[in-house]
């Protein structure tokens, strides 16, 4: 047997096995259903989801390139790895539907927006979203690596991320198969993003609280960042009212320098009220 073939059915097995793991653990008691509960927030969550995601992605070309001295074999490892994957996401779902059969016959996701847009336009288009798993990978380490130093270096406010990073739309009724997949990946996609806006609100009005000079980029910008309407200079304005917009709102309450419109900063000295 070739070995990127064999390589490719042995990753392929790792990932649908690591998979029936997931269903079986919160089968075998308290202490099964507290680790499934474990590996559905972070940082649980960012190894079950390394394991399924990246981990194929560097181990395909590392395999890939041992068998042949050619340069693109780690290429041709890669493309193992990402197709261990698809296989696994593809044959979950078929299984995960046939046990499930009960829940084919109601309203469903998928059928809904074929009926809207058509099959092959709908299965293209979520399996296109599947390109920037790298990316919330790479955001995700980067809110592990590059955020955590500047809260003690700054003083910007320290977060929970298992309160920002989960996932529970696997408890949804009647959400299986297709649906559920997709469903969970955006689930998780969703935390990631948001940590990291809350994230850069600190950052951008801690080191420059100045308002764009395009109307239009501030009102796009606006309802992720709200300071750039509460409280940031303008953008016409001069350097000393930077000046007196930081020494407005730094330090923040209990030391931490937190962006203008920070629920910290909505209480009483940074505690929280009834």
């Amino acid at each position: 047997m070739p070995p990127l073939l064999t390589l490719y059915i042995a990753m392929s097995l790792a990932l649908l096995l690591g998979a029936g793991l997931l269903h079986l653990i919160p089968k075998i008691g308290p202490g099964g259903k507290a680790l499934s509960a474990w590996f559905c927030r972070a940082p649980g969550l960012d190894i079950m989801i390394a394991y399924f995601t990246v981990v194929p992605m560097i181990v395909g070309p590392i395999l890939g390139a041992q068998y042949h001295e050619a340069w693109w074999d780690w290429l041709a490892g890669l493309g193992v790895g990402v197709g261990a994957q698809v296989t696994m996401v593809m044959a979950w779902t078929v299984l995960h539907e046939l046990a499930n059969r009960k829940h084919l016959k109601g309203p469903r996701i998928v059928s809904n927006i074929n009926r809207r847009v058509g099959r092959v336009r709908n299965h293209t288009a979520v399996w296109a979203t599947a390109l920037a798993v790298p990316v919330f990978a790479i955001v995700r380490l980067s809110e592990y690596i590059v955020y955590p130093p500047l809260t003690w270096l700054i003083k910007l406010p320290k977060y929970k991320s298992g309160d920002w990073v989960n996932v529970s739309r696997h408890k949804f009724e009647g959400l299986v198969g297709h649906d559920l997949i997709w469903c969970l990946y955006c689930d998780w996609m969703t935390g990631i993003w948001s940590l990291g806006t809350e994230m850069l609100r600190n950052v951008e009005s801690f080191w420059c609280p100045i308002r764009f000079d395009s109307t239009k980029k501030c009102e796009n910008c606006k309802i992720d960042f709200p300071d750039l309407d509460n409280g940031w200079a303008p953008s016409d304005g001069s350097m000393a009212d930077v000046d007196r917009a930081l020494s407005a709102h730094f330090p923040g309450p209990n030391g931490d320098n937190s962006w203008f419109g920070h629920p910290a900063r909505l209480t009483v000295e940074g505690k929280e009220t009834d």
